[in-house]
């Protein structure tokens, strides 16, 4: 099977590297950064220098593929998502763009095609084990998920650093939020409703509104529903101070006679300083609440992992755990598990116990581990 990653980043090279493992699979890596692809070519992938923005182009590099994974930023993601559908190739998605994906069920359907999309960790695997929990009770109540990628090391005055593009972190903290209230899809401010929230290895991490939900708005059957990003405290009133300030405005500004938009100066200037670094390590926390009844009782599941820098390969954490979600779904695909046409939002997958089954015991072989607590009443 041949198989192409749109996207050479951190997450991307990670899934272009665990699928050229697999055997069977004919593995290439397109990225219009070619010190990027060089790493990936000197271990033996195949790469395609390229600018993925324009869509004929991209229709050429992926003409001969059987699968692509779409791991570019999320502004360019759901035109690349389209493309590739109109050549009708399945895909695993894990751009994170703010359109919405069941905009195109009618054109993957038309071509035959499978696009699995928010394969990451979160939405992702938050999806799958969302799913899951609510098929092992009788009834939903409620559906908590909280997550964040942290550097393991806190420094100031930031205490972050960025493992995904620059523009796409700014727009975590722009993009308005959906939750579910009381059965109704309410909006609030990206960065809102602040909380404190205990882990037993990592003590208190702040979380806040974030736009995560997405699809389950639409899947799921929980009155009350929200996602949150944790971040270490006081990295959350950073981002607000910036984004009051206009930092990342996208209407431009007059500087010298040159017109500037705020928020290309911000991902320029300010994120450049929290690239990871060669050395620098991270971690991903996830926790997953599920709340509803059982036989009449009330019942409460709790999946958490929590992932670490992985030393000996030299992996990030936000990689393992967005990337190889993504890479077992991939695999999913390939050998026939998962058969649907459409537009597949993962959560759908967390109903079917084969293929929830082969992606959490997949990833526990990388040493992704979820663990699991059940309290009753």
């Amino acid at each position: 099977m041949k198989i192409i990653v749109l996207g050479a980043g951190l997450v991307g090279r990670a899934m272009a590297l665990d699928l050229a493992s697999e055997k069977g699979f004919e593995v290439s890596a397109a990225d219009r950064d070619e010190a990027r692809l060089k790493d990936l070519a000197e271990r033996g992938l195949k790469t395609v220098p390229a600018d993925l923005s324009r869509a004929q182009d991209l229709k050429e590099i992926i003409s001969a593929q059987d699968l692509v994974l779409n791991a570019l930023p999320g502004w360019l993601g759901f035109q690349t998502l389209k493309t590739c559908l109109e050549t009708g190739k399945d895909v695993v998605d894990i751009a994170f763009f703010p359109e919405d994906p069941f905009e195109l069920e009618a054109l993957a359907r038309e071509k035959g095609a499978t696009a699995v999309v928010d394969a990451g960790v979160a939405p992702g695997l938050s999806n799958l084990l969302s799913a899951h929990g609510l098929s092992r009770l009788d009834k939903g109540n409620s559906l908590r998920i909280y997550v964040g990628g942290l550097p393991s090391i806190r420094q100031w005055p930031f205490e972050y650093k960025a493992v995904f593009s620059p523009l796409d972190v700014i727009e975590e903290y722009l993009r308005p939020a959906r939750l579910k209230e009381g059965g109704r899809v309410v909006v609030r401010e990206a960065l809102s409703d602040p909380e404190f929230v205990e882990f037993e290895e990592l003590g208190t991490l702040e979380a806040f509104n974030t736009d995560g939900l997405r699809t389950l708005l639409k899947t799921l059957d929980f009155p009350d529903m929200k996602e949150k990003t944790l971040r270490y405290p006081g990295h959350r009133e950073k981002m607000l101070m910036l984004r009051e300030a206009g930092f990342f405005d996208s209407r431009p500004v007059e500087v010298d006679g040159q017109q500037v938009r705020p928020v290309d100066f911000t991902a320029r200037i300010l994120f450049s300083r929290l690239e990871l670094r060669p050395g620098d390590e991270d971690l991903t926390v996830l926790r997953v609440v599920v709340e509803g009844e059982k036989h009449g009782r009330p019942l409460r599941l709790t999946f958490e992992l929590l992932d670490r820098f992985d030393r000996a390969s030299g992996i990030h954490s936000m990689a393992r755990t967005t990337g190889y979600t993504a890479t077992m779904l991939a695999r999913a695909l390939a050998r026939g598990l998962i058969n649907k046409k459409g537009i597949i939002a993962p959560e759908r997958l967390g109903f079917e116990p084969e293929v929830f089954l082969f992606v959490r015991e997949g990833l526990e072989k990388k040493g992704i581990i979820i663990k699991e607590t059940t309290q009753a009443g």
